[in-house]
């Protein structure tokens, strides 16, 4: 899979979905299985464990993979599949007044990554994986390298994140520092342009924006700092949502949401709002348009009200 140039967590997907195929079967050797299980395990996902349609696609990838790639032994039928539903689900989308309270719940680091992610649109581990030098605070732009799909995009920075973004790049630069006169090895980078570009690790610009507290040992040995978990930055929004007393469940992603359907609201083109979120397909986009607030919907529109 990395020879195919395939993101970490596809890879970490379809091994989690290869070994509870394994399992299904009963670790019966691979030789025995046949296109019957395949199409017995696909249908156990969604009649039994209730998985989404998406989810289902992920294990019916995950199999191809495994049979074509590894085995040899392309599967093409899938007659009698049970299909899992597909259940139109509508993102959730903060008020502004609600995104402001969250934020004022928040400080330091956390509340400048939240305000990158409402901000900026950005996803939560586009967020987490920024680098020193993807922030251009001349140009007043935000770079997003190898984002979903493995696509890079530029983003306009809010002027209010700019203070903020000061600090935190001291902050990384002083850790980067730090790290090197400890004689740690320093940033992780691709492994086509670790070895393009030699000593490029230790270059402060490759070093992560929002580097972890605490150095770990990769699995290659090597003892490096890695950018924050996710968990880091999903507790804040969790706690600031409660302590803004908002009543929903608040995710990192449900400000991602509320930054499209705002920019919406604001009179922005789809269009442009599809090159801002980095979707391939406008369809994607589209959803927005099903949750923004029309006039209509902010008038006593009604019939009730007109008695």
């Amino acid at each position: 899979m990395k020879l195919r140039h395939y993101s970490y967590r596809t890879i970490q997907c379809y091994r989690r979905w290869i070994r509870r195929f394994a399992l299904f079967l009963g670790n019966r050797p691979p030789t025995q299985v046949t296109d019957a299980d395949v199409r017995a395990f696909l249908s156990h996902l969604a009649c039994h464990r209730r998985v989404s349609a998406r989810t289902q696609n992920q294990a019916l990838h995950a199999l191809v993979f495994l049979f074509r790639r590894l085995l040899g032994r392309p599967i093409d039928h899938f007659q009698g599949v049970k299909r899992a539903p597909e259940r139109r689900r509508l993102p959730q989308v903060l008020s502004r007044e609600a995104v402001r309270s969250l934020l004022d719940e928040m400080s330091g680091r956390t509340r400048l990554m939240a305000g990158l992610c409402y901000g900026c649109g950005l996803r939560l581990r586009e967020c987490l994986r920024l680098r020193i030098q993807d922030i251009d605070l001349e140009r007043g732009l935000l770079t997003v390298r190898g984002g979903k799909g493995d696509k890079d995009r530029t983003l306009p920075l809010p002027g209010s994140l700019f203070d903020p973004l000061t600090t935190q790049l001291h902050a990384a630069t002083t850790i980067h520092r730090h790290d090197l006169a400890a004689g740690l090895e320093t940033a992780e980078l691709p492994e086509a342009l670790a070895r393009k570009l030699q000593g490029a690790a230790r270059d402060v610009g490759w070093q992560w924006l929002f580097p972890a507290s605490r150095p770990m040992r990769y699995p290659d040995g090597i003892l490096r700092r890695p950018h924050l978990h996710p968990s880091v930055l999903q507790r804040a929004v969790k706690k600031a949502a409660r302590a803004a007393g908002i009543p929903s469940r608040v995710t990192v992603h449900a400000l991602r949401h509320s930054f499209a359907t705002h920019l919406l609201e604001d009179g922005v083109n789809i269009r442009r709002l599809q090159e801002l979120l980095g979707h391939a397909s406008l369809k994607t986009t589209m959803i927005y348009t099903h949750v923004r607030a029309s006039p209509l919907e902010t008038t006593n529109f009604s019939p009730l009200d007109r008695l």
